[in-house]
């Protein structure tokens, strides 16, 4: 089991900007898939955004294409998440989550951090 650390969030205005980083230290196998997941209150967890190891593919939710962008820097075991023009509809607690493959299913990935929240006033 790997230690992920979300951190980040905070209190933003509509049409503000966040930038959350998910740091994955100590992998073994080094070469893993991360997404980045949400849940509001009342609501299950969804998917936001997700890279493979190389950063070559991506893949993004409706609600985020457009206005979130994913990164990564494997020399720091770091994946970023940059969130612009937020809305209210965004507030969530924000998970960052590691597996073998990329994917949009909670399912596929095996080590998940603590969350951070993301609060969007109107």
């Amino acid at each position: 089991q790997v230690l992920l650390v979300e951190s980040g969030g905070g209190l933003v205005q509509a049409g503000g900007s966040l930038r959350l980083s998910c740091v994955a230290p100590g992998r073994s196998d080094n070469t893993y898939a991360t997404g980045w997941f949400r849940q509001a209150p009342g609501k299950g967890r969804e998917f936001v955004a997700a890279i493979s190891w190389s950063g070559r593919s991506t893949y993004f939710a409706d609600s985020a294409k457009g206005r979130f962008t994913i990164s990564r820097d494997n020399a720091k075991n770091t994946v970023y998440l940059q969130m612009n023009s937020l809305k209210p509809d965004d507030t969530a607690v924000y998970y960052c989550a590691i597996g073998v493959a990329l994917s949009r299913s909670l399912e596929e990935y095996d080590n998940w951090g603590q969350g951070t929240q993301v609060t969007v006033s109107s």
